[in-house]
């Protein structure tokens, strides 16, 4: 992933344990944040909360002492319990406290999206563990001026949220309102910090309208709001 405009400005510290939720482009970010915080020695876990798939670059550590070799390697590690379909489940809260304590910056995805770019969570989710500091909510911006039915994971969540049917179109507004909205991108956050990853701007009219999205969200305090375009890494 290609940052267009903006960036993290906790991407120069580490200790940091840092949950991504929300869709469109959480996987990507995670890795690509992993692979900049490790070329500059940091020891880097990647976790989850829900699901994600087991990398099949070598990546995969199985154990602390698997962990600890991929670290002295100069890569990330990626920890979790294999489960179906070649991904890997959350590790158990006294196993991730543990791997946080050995590491330096851990990143989590804390939420599922089956592979939609907007979504607006159930009751249950996000899954955000309470040692977390740093939430990054991402929405992709192929959601934008599509029907919601389309476009948007928990449609029905979406539909009351936003108070519009599941024909009515995205637009910059409503997909602020969902990014802003603590029954939505920022629930369970709390008082942690908070940012927003706006992807998929492969288009010029994507990318002003990410533009305008993040001058919304101005006006609701949040400061930090990257805009990114998704490429293979």
């Amino acid at each position: 992933m290609r940052f267009v405009e903006g960036t993290f400005p906790f991407l120069r510290e580490t200790g940091h344990v840092i949950a991504l939720v929300g869709a469109g482009g959480k996987t990507t970010l995670m890795y690509e944040m992993a692979r900049r915080y490790a070329e500059r020695g940091a020891k880097v876990l990647v976790t989850t909360t829900t699901h994600i798939f087991r990398p099949e670059s070598g990546h995969w550590a199985q154990d602390p002492e698997e962990t600890v070799r991929l670290w002295g390697q100069g890569t990330y590690a990626v920890a979790g319990i294999p489960c179906e379909d070649g991904k890997l489940c959350s590790l158990s809260e006294e196993v991730l406290d543990e791997y946080i304590r050995m590491a330096d910056v851990v990143l989590i995805e804390a939420d599922g999206s089956k592979h939609k770019p907007c979504k607006v969570p159930a009751a249950h989710e996000p899954v955000i563990p309470e040692s977390c500091d740093i939430v990054i909510g991402v929405m992709g911006m192929c959601a934008w001026g599509k029907p919601l039915e389309e476009v948007c994971f928990r449609t029905e969540e979406a539909m009351r949220l936003l108070g519009i049917t599941a024909r009515e179109i995205l637009d910059e507004k409503r997909m602020a309102a969902i990014l802003t909205s603590e029954e939505g991108t920022r629930k369970n956050v709390g008082d942690r910090e908070y940012y927003v990853m706006l992807s998929q701007c492969e288009t010029k009219e994507r990318t002003q309208a990410a533009e305008r999205i993040r001058e919304l969200l101005k006006m609701q305090k949040i400061e930090h709001c990257v805009i990114g375009k998704e490429e293979m890494i």
